[in-house]
């Protein structure tokens, strides 16, 4: 290795200084400065995202039992791997996670409890197990009346929901459906007037009462243009399904739970309408401002990930939380009500040949949503 001579050093610092303009005392100064001002530069983003805030916070992380469905609904005495509602809740707890969603109350028939617990008696079998885990379930895909107007039988079904959800402690009670799948006016109206009347008697009771949408729900409403064959309309004035719903739905009775990986799918899908004079237009839909107006509507969040595939007819794929190309940062960090909603990991496609996928890709969710910052 070569050395400079000491000479040669003082040159280097002679002609520094003269170029600066700075005693040898201000360059010795104003070196050492910049090295440390380097050092902290190197430091700076190691540090800021370490001091950055969790975009779900801890009790907020959640997840629906509908993607770990293979492991609750398989024979225990088949595997070692955790089975059942009992075994199953034991491992989302150790993994981290401090909430679930239900999809129902069904297991393996060989599993603790039997097969069906969506019964009084069920229900405190799964509130103790909860508990024993420091669990809080948060809502729960059931039943809804597909009936209008309600018949008894229904509002006694409904009634009876409702007492297992209050067992289980749940703050809301939904389903996985839209209101309607219809894309007209008046199939929403008659929407809008069962769901005012069932979120009364779920507010009755406690609970709020929420749906979850899909994309066809995002796409628009046909409510002008010439009349088909059956005198409905066949163009739309721009208005989204959804939207419509949100104005004649009671506030304080009906609330939503946006899919977040859906509402990616409605803006890569329904993109333009047919306006009244037949003319094309343009309109993309975004889900931050969608929930940002009425975000106290949007309790609950499935925070499903998807990789980006245009050539595909969804426009992405499912994949675990945190792993794909839907921009969660930008979503939790646009939310106004920070800590109010109580997002779900959910992967519809979890369950696999490989009979530990579903739960090991909920342990790589529950990191990535952990790590999630902003």
């Amino acid at each position: 290795m070569s050395r400079t001579h000491p000479s040669e050093e003082h040159e280097h610092e002679r002609a520094l200084r003269r170029g600066l303009g700075l005693s040898r005392r201000q360059l010795l100064a104003a070196t050492t400065g910049m090295a440390a001002a380097a050092s902290i530069a190197l430091a700076e983003p190691a540090q800021a995202a370490a001091h950055r805030r969790p975009l779900i916070p801890r009790g907020k992380r959640g997840i629906i039992l509908y993607t770990v469905r293979d492991a609750i609904s398989r024979d225990p005495a088949s595997t070692p791997l955790p089975s059942g509602f009992r075994r199953v809740l034991e491992a989302l707890a150790g993994f981290g996670f401090e909430q679930v969603e239900f999809a129902g109350y069904r297991q393996h028939a060989g599993s603790e409890g039997g097969a069906n617990l969506e019964t009084v008696e069920g229900a405190r079998l799964l509130r103790r197990w909860l508990d024993d885990n420091g669990l809080r379930a948060e809502g729960n895909h059931g039943f809804i009346p597909s009936s209008w107007p309600l018949t008894t039988a229904d509002v006694d079904r409904f009634k009876q929901a409702l007492e297992i959800a209050g067992i289980l402690g749940l703050g809301h009670m939904g389903t996985g459906s839209d209101p309607t799948g219809s894309a007209y006016k008046a199939d929403w109206d008659l929407a809008a007037a069962k769901w005012n009347e069932l979120g009364s008697i779920a507010c009755a009771a406690g609970i709020r009462l929420y749906t979850h949408n899909h994309d066809a729900a995002y796409a628009f409403l046909l409510d002008s243009g010439p009349l088909d064959e059956q005198g409905r309309p066949t163009r739309s004035s721009g208005v989204r399904k959804l939207e419509y719903f949100f104005g004649i739905s009671d506030p304080r009775r009906v609330y939503f739970e946006m899919d977040i990986f859906w509402a990616h799918v409605a803006q890569f899908k329904h993109r333009t309408f047919t306006a009244p004079d037949g003319s094309v237009q343009t309109d993309v839909f975004d889900p931050l401002g969608t929930v940002q107006p009425r975000a106290k509507r949007f309790p609950l969040f499935h925070a499903k990930d998807g990789t980006s595939n245009p050539a595909g007819a969804n426009g992405y794929d499912m994949v675990p939380f945190g792993t794909g190309d839907i921009d969660y940062t930008r979503f939790f960090s646009g939310l106004r009500s920070r800590g109010y909603h109580n997002p779900m990991y959910e992967q519809d496609n979890a369950p696999g040949t490989d009979p530990a996928q579903s739960l090991r890709y909920a342990e790589l969710s529950y990191r990535n949503m952990a790590a999630l910052r902003g």
